[in-house]
This record gives structure tokens, C-alpha cells and sequence, in this order.
């Protein structure tokens, strides 16, 4: 299946759609974007679309709702969450400006970023998310103040 992504006129994606495969197939049995795109402008209308991957092999990264398309890098490009967060320009991503201690899951030990931890102490930012109480769905009867502040998925 492959996947197209809706952009209003400011370039941001409304919807991200599914087209069969063999909606963008040509005769030689190679996929054409633009086939996609006449089908999708057959079905919706005039609009603009543009293919992205779940493999990130075309347009940097997938696209999801509320990304920005640039048209200048061919990138999907999604909303910046912290201030303090720089652009890479390589990956178009925006990366916390400390190294995560280690990488997500080894050890079992999971991370997210503090933005004012940050802002208080340049030095940290990074903190373990720390829950025995993974995967569990609280009852709407249990009070807020029963519930854990952080939990920690499995992926």
C-alpha cells in the first residue's frame, strides 16, 4: 500500500491516505507518484498530494497530520515540541540539544525529555521514565491522583 499525504495550501498535512499499489503501478510494473496523484485528484479533487513512506526512503520522514511539507528540502517536517530543540537539516528532525543518556529500551530503561528541566539546567533535560504498572488501563473510577505520572510502554 502506499501512502499520500493531503496538504492544505500552507503546506501542512490534513490527512495522510492509502492508495492500492496497484493504483500506482505503471505497465512496466514501476510506481509513478503522479499516478497516485491523478487518482487521488479523480476521487477528491484538485488538491495537493504527495507520497511519503513508512521507510523514510523518499522525503526525509514520514508524513503525519500537522507536519509541514517543505518543498525546498522534499521533507516532511513535524511540528517542533520544545523550544530549546534544534532543526538537523540532514535528517529534518529536530533533536534536543543534549545526547539522550543511552538508547531508548536498553536496560529497560526508557527516557523523555524535560523541556523545564532544561531550561532550569542546561546540563539535564533527559529524564528515566520510571512505572512497574506498564500497559495497564485504569479504571475510570480511580482518582487522578492514583494514577501514575509517568508510565513506561513496551513497544
Amino acid at each position: 500500500m502506499a501512502h499520500f499525504a493531503v496538504l492544505d495550501e500552507s503546506n501542512i498535512v490534513t490527512q495522510v491516505l492509502v492508495v492500492s499499489d496497484d493504483v500506482i503501478t505503471d505497465e512496466n510494473g514501476v510506481e509513478q507518484e503522479q499516478l497516485g496523484i491523478d487518482f487521488l485528484t479523480g476521487l477528491l479533487g484538485v488538491g495537493t498530494y504527495k507520497k511519503t513512506s513508512y521507510n523514510e526512503n523518499i522525503r526525509k520522514n514520514y508524513a503525519g497530520v500537522g507536519y509541514s511539507y517543505d518543498d525546498s528540502r522534499d521533507a516532511f517536517i513535524a511540528p517542533k515540541e520544545y523550544s530549546s530543540w534544534v532543526f538537523d537539516e540532514y535528517t529534518c528532525r529536530w533533536t534536543a540539544p543534549i545526547t539522550r543518556p543511552r538508547e531508548e529500551g536498553v536496560d529497560g530503561r526508557w527516557f523523555t525529555w524535560d523541556e523545564d528541566a532544561y531550561q532550569a539546567d542546561n546540563t539535564t533535560g533527559w529524564i528515566e521514565v520510571i512505572n512497574e504498572h506498564y500497559g495497564i488501563d485504569y479504571p475510570d473510577s480511580r482518582h487522578d491522583d492514583e494514577r501514575p505520572t509517568h508510565l513506561k510502554l513496551n513497544p
